[in-house]
């Protein structure tokens, strides 16, 4: 039997706790499957799973399915935000502008101190050079999105990228001829595929939940499509809340475990990679090798 490490909660301790979460997030979960199996002449039926899909009032579920095709177009630009802008300005503050970490990590630290309708109030005059410039289109929320997602999607990126002792290996690369671009795509990147990977689904998960700043700014978007149908049927809505969690619940998993066989493919190729021998050593020294010495000339 293995001792118990020091510091670390016994197995039933740890069953405990995760069971108790688990049921405090399973109860809510429960609540709404029961809700939308209600039927209104009694009972349970599917009834309210069967109407969502029933092609005779898709016409009155038109705006939620505007709301989720916007939703789901902010997420994918809001992404590419993150991913295209957002990463390589953290790793070049970190590799070439160390004293500017400080300043950047209190900077991303404002769109979670300062409330949503203080900042609506500060997006309404930028939206309104936008919308002369580029148009009131739904994807233009995005770069409020981007603000908005910018302190989870900085600390998930930056956790890895301490880790991973990322100077060293870029000097490394530069020294071998790579250039920025390579280093940052073959040599960063993969190092914080896990802080990237969480970046991508905290930015998808905070679009999608988004509710106040697309309300404000009077766009069409998942959340405040679901109120507007719940208004009038509160069980489709409960519906597609419900499918939302779910689907999330699911990307997480998804990705939790890609990155546990990641590691347990290293590990395995660690573990089949033989060692290499170490070099014999002799308790006799060898005999001198002859000197080179130049023939005689006669």
């Amino acid at each position: 039997m293995s001792a118990r490490v020091p510091g670390r909660p016994s197995t039933g301790l740890a069953i405990t706790v995760v069971t108790v979460i688990g049921i405090v997030f399973l109860i809510p979960l429960a609540a709404m499957v029961e809700f939308t199996l209600r039927q209104a002449s009694g009972g349970y039926g599917l009834e309210h799973w069967a109407a969502l899909f029933d092609p005779e009032k898709s016409r009155g579920y038109r705006i939620l399915f505007q709301g989720l095709g916007n939703s789901v177009l902010l997420a994918v630009i809001t992404l590419g935000i993150v991913l295209a802008l957002f990463f390589p300005t953290i790793v070049l503050v970190h590799l070439r502008f160390p004293r500017l970490e400080r300043a950047l990590d209190l900077l991303t630290v404002l769109p979670i101190a300062i409330p949503a309708i203080v900042l609506v109030v500060g997006f309404a005059p930028i939206y309104r050079g936008i919308g002369q410039l580029f148009g009131s289109g739904v994807w233009t929320l995005a770069f409020a999105y981007g603000v908005l997602v910018l302190p989870f999607a900085y600390r998930a990126i930056v956790s890895d990228l301490q880790g991973m002792d990322a100077r060293v290996r870029a000097e490394a690369a530069r020294s071998l001829g790579a250039g920025w671009g390579t280093v940052l795509a073959r040599v960063i990147a993969p190092g914080v595929r896990r802080g990237l990977l969480a970046a991508s689904l905290l930015t998808v998960a905070i679009v999608l939940g988004e509710f106040t700043v697309s309300s404000l700014l009077n766009r069409t978007t998942l959340q405040t499509a679901l109120l507007q149908i719940s208004k009038s049927d509160p069980f489709v809505a409960v519906i597609v809340s419900l499918l939302s969690l779910v689907g999330a619940f699911v990307v997480l998993l998804l990705v939790s475990a890609t990155g546990s066989a990641r590691r347990g493919g290293r590990r395995a190729r660690r573990a089949a990679s033989p060692a290499l021998p170490a070099p014999a050593v002799t308790g006799s020294i060898s005999a001198p090798l002859p000197s080179k010495e130049s023939p005689d000339v006669r």
